[in-house]
């Protein structure tokens, strides 16, 4: 199917818009022209010219049909170091020392296959835009192998291009050789934001810059790459990512290094407001939560890591609450160790809900987290939503499996959350579609796993040969 094809999706069981209305279509139908939605509705009310200048058609019956799924965080190249034994029980700190020997040993070839894969995982999850956090560029990897690779997929990518500064020998935690000096950083931060960057309507490529953490950065690195990303415009729009206030032991060196908590520091440095989203913000308190809310600062939710990591239980019901944007993230393969987005809309409600209060989130609000958060907390208002003028980022999922048995009869949208997460059955990206029955349409999976395996046991034998 190219862009210039006329689709048309009808007789869905449940279409879900995330529209203003918040509609939920029985017997739904939409229509896309190009890259773009150009009519919802139910289908007995679908005009008969667009049904006549439809070029293909798919019947939904049997399956639920919403908005793609939006990952604001990720770190695709740590598929290749998923549960490595060394670091299955640590906290973050400790993981993190135990796996830079071996990501210092990344070349371009393993960031390519690595971001195929994530990408490819996440689709099959029902995700049709992601961001990425990629921090550590060693033996000449750069962000153009990241984008290039996700060309071969068909993602939406959004490329952030992260930095680590701040090495043993300075008081910041990662090795000194997978840090970068900090004027070459502000340069090649530059030269993708020009090379890569698309601000357009319906944009499948996006750059944000992204110096990697309090504990790996300097204060310089920070204020420096905020107004570099702001010297391009509100036209370029070019936003700033990080992580922040993951762990208790992040709270404690920003406090000792730094005079403050990494709420308030993130303020000191000029990282507040709409063209900034921060990972994680486990350990903000109510008054940098209400900051966040009013500077419209976004949040990276990453329920999975969260736990894997024992980093806490970020307080996203206050967060929602206060009008903080969030989005979710399934945060790096090796904190997770997995890239399926639809289950950690699952984990969001769960994990909100161990507290005590089961209203604490609904399956509702937790898909829209998945949909229009992300989008909002990406700078994006044309995803996110199933409503005319949007982008045509549509995945259906079947409703008729033992999974769903006894449930999708009852509220098939709940289902889809609390029942087990199930891949895709089709999904569409910006009109073309990259999946059907399940299947990607254009690449060979078996031969992906077995490049990404062979590369994977590479990385560790070089590492350990060091």
């Amino acid at each position: 199917m190219n862009h210039h094809t006329s689709l048309l999706i009808e007789h869905a069981d449940l279409l879900v818009t995330m529209d203003a209305a918040r509609r939920e279509l029985r017997d739904g139908a939409l229509v896309v022209d190009g890259p773009a939605i150009v009519w919802v509705g139910a289908t007995a009310e679908l005009p008969a010219d667009l049904r006549a200048a439809a070029q293909q058609v798919i019947n939904a019956r049997g399956r639920i049909v919403l908005p793609g799924l939006v990952n604001t965080h990720h770190h695709f190249y740590q598929t290749l170091t998923r549960v490595i034994p060394a670091a299955q029980d640590a906290v973050l700190f400790d993981w993190l020392k135990t796996l830079y020997p071996i990501w210092a040993e990344l070349t371009p070839d393993a960031v390519f296959v690595s971001t195929q894969l994530a990408l490819t995982e996440l689709l099959l999850s029902g995700c049709t835009t992601s961001s990425d956090h990629h921090y550590l560029w060693p033996n000449g990897s750069r962000l153009d192998d990241q984008f290039a690779a996700a060309e071969t997929i068909g993602v939406r990518f959004h490329g952030a291009r992260g930095s680590m500064s701040l090495g043993e020998s300075q008081g910041g935690l990662p090795p000194d050789r997978v840090t970068e000096d900090e004027a070459a950083i502000l340069r090649d931060s530059r030269r993708v934001v020009e090379t890569f960057h698309d601000p357009a309507c319906f944009a499948m490529r996006r750059v944000a810059l992204a110096p990697c953490s309090p504990f790996s950065v300097t204060p310089d690195l920070m204020r420096e790459s905020a107004a570099l990303a702001r010297s391009f415009g509100a036209t370029m729009n070019v936003h700033l990512h990080t992580h922040l206030a993951e762990t208790k032991d992040e709270e404690e060196f920003c406090l000792a290094r730094f005079g403050y908590r990494p709420g308030d520091y993130a303020e000191v440095l000029g990282w507040t407001g709409d063209d900034v989203w921060h990972a994680h913000c486990v350990h903000l308190n109510q008054t940098e939560v209400e900051r966040f809310a009013r500077t419209h600062t976004g949040v990276a939710h990453c329920p999975t890591s969260n736990m894997r990591l024992a980093s806490g239980i970020a307080p996203v019901r206050a967060m929602r609450a206060a009008g903080v944007p969030v989005g979710l993230g399934v945060d790096g393969s090796a904190s997770n160790d997995g890239s399926h987005l639809l289950n950690e809309v699952r984990q969001c409600l769960l994990l909100q809900r161990v507290l005590g209060d089961p209203r604490a989130m609904t399956a509702r609000e937790a898909l829209e987290i998945a949909t229009l958060g992300g989008a909002a907390v990406l700078g994006r208002d044309d995803i996110g939503a199933l409503a005319p003028g949007m982008a045509a980022d549509i995945v259906a999922f079947r409703l008729d499996t033992l999974w769903h048995a006894g449930g999708a009869v009852h509220d098939p949208l709940a289902a889809l959350v609390f029942c087990q997460p199930q891949p895709v059955d089709w999904a569409i990206v910006n009109g073309r579609q990259l999946v059907q029955d399940g299947a990607l349409l254009h690449l060979d999976i078996p031969r992906l796993v077995e490049q990404h395996n062979r590369i994977a046991q590479t990385l560790v034998a070089r590492a350990g040969a060091r």
